[in-house]
Formats: C-alpha cells, structure tokens, sequence
C-alpha cells in the first residue's frame, strides 16, 4: 500500500514537473489560455498529492509518543495550508537522515539527542538545496516551517511564463542568492507553532 502511495506521488510530481517545463514546446496558440489550464491542472495535482496521506495530528501524535526521552530533543518541520501554487514538496533531512516528505497542510518530526543538528530540504528537479544549522537542548522541541523561497517562487513563476526556457532563465538569475533551495526554513516560537500545527496531518 505505502508503495502505491510512493509511485502516485513520484507521477504527480513529475507530471507537475513537465505541464510546467513544457508549456514552450507544445505550440498551443493561446498563451492566456495554457496558462489558465496549466494552473488548474497543477492545483488539482498537487491537491490530489496531499490526500494521499493517511496521517495524524500533532496532538494524537504527541499524546501517543510522549515527550522527548532523557537526552533527546524533537525537531518538527511544517508546511502550513496555503495555495497549492505557492506549495512545495521537500524531501526532510536531518543530519543527513530522511525525515520525510514534507507537503502542503502537513508535518515531519524526529528525536534526535541534544547538540548541533542541521535540516537539509531538497524538491525533486528544483537546481538547489535549503539548510539550517542549531543547536538544541534535551528535552525541548523546536518547530521550523518551510516556507516556499524567493528562489522557489521566482523560478516556478518564470517557468510558468516562459516553459523550460523561463525555468533555466530563472534558475542562473537566482543561483547567487543567500538561499538557493526551495525553501526557508523558519525557526517559529513554541506559542506560535502550536496554533499554526493545528490541522496538520503527519506525513509519510
């Protein structure tokens, strides 16, 4: 069943992927057009990506769980309900571990023992990687959000405009930025985390 899910979501990705690299290539005559069917097809892709899910809440998940056990620490990672234009899907590592895949509406999380640690977020055929290095204290848990980047948003935008030419335009314009992967990844206070988690299904 879990390699069913994984092949549907490889082929959604990568449908996602070439609707967006080959608008250029297929000729069609209205440009207004393509890019009205192009957007709608990708909403519904990416849309039908997410509910192949079969997660759970924070809460049940940390209710089952328990906290931390004695020298761990919990590093949580979230993607927030948002268009599913402006949506990502990030492959999570931890210390060079995977997490999960991280998509829109849901969470990854891992115990780790205490230290310096560093996340690492790659997207199937995105020209670059996120990273974020702390260090965490036994028995805490910290929450980061991944959030789609300039860079993220400035070459999906140009591929949308301009086909594969646009993404390649895109990706050498935007490959000195401070952040070159596909999102940031945002350190948010436990307060603020709570509320924006709620909701959020687990992910595979």
């Amino acid at each position: 069943m879990a390699g069913a899910r994984n092949v549907k979501t490889r082929a959604c990705n990568h449908t996602v992927f070439w609707l967006l690299a080959c608008r250029a290539e297929w000729g069609v005559g209205d440009v207004m057009l393509w890019r009205s069917i192009a957007l709608l097809v990708t909403a519904v892709l990416l849309s039908g990506c997410v509910t192949e899910r079969a997660g759970f809440d924070y809460a049940a998940v940390s209710q089952k769980i328990g906290a931390p056990k004695a020298g761990q620490s919990r590093i949580v990672v979230i993607q927030e309900k948002t268009s599913s234009l402006g949506a990502t899907v990030c492959d999570i590592m931890l210390d060079g571990s995977p997490v999960g895949k991280l998509r829109l509406g849901t969470y990854v999380y891992a115990d780790r023992p205490a230290g310096r640690h560093q996340l690492l977020a790659t997207e199937v055929m995105f020209p670059g990687e996120s990273k974020r290095d702390f260090t965490t204290e036994p028995g805490r848990t910290y929450f980061f959000l991944a959030r789609p980047s300039e860079r993220h948003n400035a070459v999906t935008g140009m591929t949308f405009a301009g086909g594969l030419a646009g993404m390649l335009v895109a990706s050498a314009v935007t490959s000195g930025g401070d952040n070159p992967g596909p999102v940031d990844l945002l350190a948010l206070d436990e307060a603020t985390a709570r509320t924006a988690i709620t909701g959020l299904q687990l992910a595979e």
